[in-house]
């Protein structure tokens, strides 16, 4: 068992905790100090009133941040509803465009290299889709472990903004690659 001496007002306490666990005991410790000194000259004068005036601060940003992560793990399921849709989008065109060329490759016998080749392309383009789609799953994924983890670090609005930027850059990332496989899937599809 490790010991880590933190001081809260003025006041300084001896905490037991597990070895390793010394740096986060003393910064959870800074963090209790911080919100004690909120109460600038209105301190009560029984030190354990300020002690919990200063829990009390804690637990309402632990409040906040915990409803910020509730509301980015709905904007996480929602990006998860439209990555499935962009998904499903390309896989549709995906079928029409193998439908087409199926067709095309009935009607012309000497056109059958041309035609492998094109599919070969399309089925590129899907792999890359997945690829894609796989890496943004995964990205997500591990915004959404951060959202359920943050009530733990008692983050400030600092990480919720910088979060919620990923996020957005991410919706943009995939909004772009899913314009772009379907702009790839019906330039293939108009050119038979």
């Amino acid at each position: 068992m490790s010991e880590v001496r933190i001081t809260v007002g003025p006041k300084s306490y001896s905490i037991a905790c597990g070895p390793g666990e010394e740096e986060r005991v003393a910064k959870l410790g800074a963090v209790i100090d911080e919100n004690y000194a909120k109460l600038g000259t209105s301190r009560a004068p029984l030190e354990a009133h300020n002690v919990v005036f200063a829990a009390l601060f804690m637990a309402d940003e632990m409040a906040e941040t915990r409803k910020a992560a509730d509301d980015l793990r709905a904007e996480l399921a929602e990006t998860r509803q439209e990555m499935q849709r962009a998904a499903d989008d390309a896989a549709n065109e995906l079928r029409k465009a193998q439908a087409k060329v199926d067709q095309q490759k009935e009607k012309s016998g000497g056109k059958k290299a041309e035609l492998r080749e094109e599919i070969e392309t399309l089925r590129k383009a899907e792999a890359r889709a997945r690829k894609d789609n796989a890496k943004l799953k995964a990205e997500l994924e591990e915004a959404t472990k951060s959202a359920r983890h943050q009530h733990d670090m008692f983050g400030g609005p600092a990480e919720d903004e910088a979060l919620s930027e990923a996020l957005a850059e991410k919706l943009e990332a995939l909004a772009k690659r899913a314009e772009l496989t379907a702009s790839e899937l019906e330039g293939q599809a108009t050119s038979h």
